[in-house]
């Protein structure tokens, strides 16, 4: 990198302005430069003194003042409106590249959600003086941004990013047992802070609540379990990250069709989904008062008596739930009289009203594709291993787990294939059970629902069961883009801390996410992210021929690309920081 020199004419005087530039070799051996920081103007003549005066901070006074910048080789004098500074610019050095840009957008995210003024009431800064709130947007900003341990954070992370220059702090933000007991303070605000993200959420998109989705995921540890606490959360259960041999905690969330979410609960790693529903009616119920509200829930969350609770309420609560293949043997026949409707292009329903209930059998022709083509991939492939399998001569028990494996890696398939295997060899016999395979072709891209709704289109009806896919979008995200797991906490309250961490990540990603989709569609969350990660900050360090050090903190000018995006966004990035002279060394951070 070096100093570029750009001279312009204007209203007939020469102006100098000065740019940090890097050499890029690009195809045919020809070399272009790339603009990676603009300096501004520094003076070449005295009577541009009060035109082309700056604000500098003077770290020996603690005051700010206006002084005029000229190169070393310029003749100047001292004036009463502004103090003259002569640089060195053959000495100019470049410190502290850090990450900058990603930051920066964090930052904006935390403010648009007005978290900045909802923690710092919540939050007041220590006897010590010590910033917690400050100390929260560090740990959300980095599980969105870079998610990793808090050590990692306290080692490295801060460190290579800007987050002390954007918050006007120190490391004093990320020492490791600050960023530790940050987490003490945060659950006690959990359903304050649902009330208020409502209202943000409603402000901000113009969300409504009359549907809400609600589904449980679980999220393990690789411990010990003979560790684990008697009353502890952390218990083993059914595990959808098929880790039963870990102990887990369930997470239960409610968002909306947007995937804006609206609760959470954690509850013990054994508890059964179908146990948590009227917790979280009434809970929904308690935090933002009684309203007709559409359930959308997959089948296994609600059990009888909770539809009936719900459809004997006062206003019955709605809902819309999928049901378990067992329902659907029992109301085959029934199903089978009833002629098909079309609901819209490529979606056929039938309709069967019974008890109170309707119940929507409906027919996707983009699922049948779908589920159809899954089918015969994996029966093709299966068919293929067991002959393969049936042809090797190796010990029963190793066949056995060549058998288990090839269940494992096509469960669909293999409910089609009866297999009898030799009591003493590894000898077996395969056959395709055409019965099961005539019911499954039937049932293909085929879903009966169940209804307390029984005036709606069943059109609609469809389209609200789709949307399921927000809440399991969210718990992608919770466990891939913001890496909830693995957590290293021991304590339980510290684990509820860690997730409540990564829930308002999760916040700021989904405001990024609808604000992507309004004004930059077809742009991920994490892409967006990265290109803003690509503007980093880099301390220039300027001699001055008086034994002084002029600091100026930059960062580096965006590509076009991300101008563009920025324009997009609506978003203006702030002026370059204040420039900081003293004698001798400089600080790397200013509070």
């Amino acid at each position: 990198m070096f100093l570029r020199k750009t001279q312009r004419k204007k209203d007939g005087k020469t102006h100098n302005y000065w740019s940090v530039v890097e050499n890029k070799r690009v195809a045919g051996g020809r070399v272009v430069q790339r603009h990676v920081l603009y300096l501004g103007e520094i003076n070449s003549t005295q009577a541009e003194v009060w035109r082309k005066a700056i604000e500098v901070l003077d770290e020996d006074s603690r005051r700010s003042r206006t002084m005029a910048l000229f190169p070393e080789d310029r003749s100047t004098a001292t004036t009463a409106e502004a103090p003259v500074v002569q640089l060195r610019l053959a000495d100019m050095r470049l410190r502290r590249p850090r990450q900058w840009g990603a930051c920066w957008l964090a930052g904006q995210l935390w403010r648009e959600l007005q978290l900045d003024d909802f923690w710092a009431d919540r939050l007041p800064p220590s006897r010590k003086g010590t910033r917690w709130d400050q100390i929260l947007q560090v740990l959300v900003s980095y599980r969105l941004i870079a998610p990793g341990s808090e050590w990692k954070l306290h080692r490295e992370w801060f460190g290579n990013s800007a987050m002390a220059d954007l918050l006007g702090a120190d490391f004093e933000l990320a020492e490791a047992h600050k960023l530790y007991a940050c987490h003490d303070f945060l659950s006690p605000h959990k359903d304050a802070l649902f009330s208020h993200l409502m209202a943000r959420w409603r402000d901000l998109f113009n969300a409504n609540f009359d549907v809400l989705l609600y589904d449980l995921t679980s999220t393990y540890f690789e411990i010990n379990a003979s560790d684990v606490p008697e009353a502890d959360k952390r218990r083993h259960g059914y595990s959808r990250d098929k880790r039963p041999d870990c102990p887990q905690v369930v997470i239960a969330l409610v968002v909306t069709p947007e995937g804006l979410p609206l609760a959470y609960e954690v509850l013990p790693g054994n508890t059964a989904d179908c146990t948590t529903l009227r917790m979280f009616l009434a809970k929904i119920e308690r935090q933002y008062g009684r309203a007709r509200r559409i359930w959308i829930m997959d089948r296994g969350v609600p059990t009888e008596a909770v539809l009936a609770e719900m459809r004997g309420s006062d206003p019955p609560v709605q809902y819309l739930v999928g049901t378990p293949k067992g329902r659907l043997s029992r109301l085959e026949k029934q199903l089978l009289m009833l002629p098909w409707q079309e609901a819209r292009a490529g979606i056929a329903v039938k309709l069967l009203a019974q008890d109170g209930e309707l119940y929507v059998f409906t027919e996707s022709v983009e699922r049948v594709s779908k589920e159809r083509a899954i089918r015969r991939r994996q029966l093709k492939w299966l068919w293929k291993r067991l002959r393969e399998l049936a042809a090797m001569e190796i010990p029963r028990e190793e066949m056995l787990m060549k058998l288990g494996a090839a269940r494992a890696r096509a469960p669909t398939a293999w409910r089609l294939v009866d297999i009898e295997m030799d009591k003493a060899s590894a000898m077996f016999i395969y056959t395709l059970d055409r019965q099961k395979l005539r019911q499954v072709r039937r049932r293909e891209g085929r879903y009966l629902l169940r209804t307390n709704l029984t005036d709606n289109d069943p059109a609609l009806l469809w389209q609200y069961y789709m949307q399921l896919v927000a809440v399991e979008e969210a718990f992608k995200n919770l466990k891939g883009d913001l890496a909830i797991r693995p957590i290293f906490h021991q304590e339980e309250r510290r684990i509820e801390a860690h997730i409540f961490i990564a829930f308002l990540a999760y916040c700021l990603q989904i405001t990024l996410q609808r604000r992507l989709h309004a004004l930059a569609p077809g742009l991920t969350v994490r892409s967006a992210l990265e290109k803003f990660a690509a503007i980093q900050m880099i301390d220039v360090h300027l001699p001055t021929t008086d034994g002084r050090q002029l600091l100026l903190t930059r960062y580096t000018q965006p590509e076009p690309e991300l101008q563009l995006l920025i324009q997009q966004l609506k978003l203006r990035l702030p002026p370059q920081p204040l420039p900081r002279i003293a004698t001798g060394t400089l600080p790397n951070h200013r509070p």
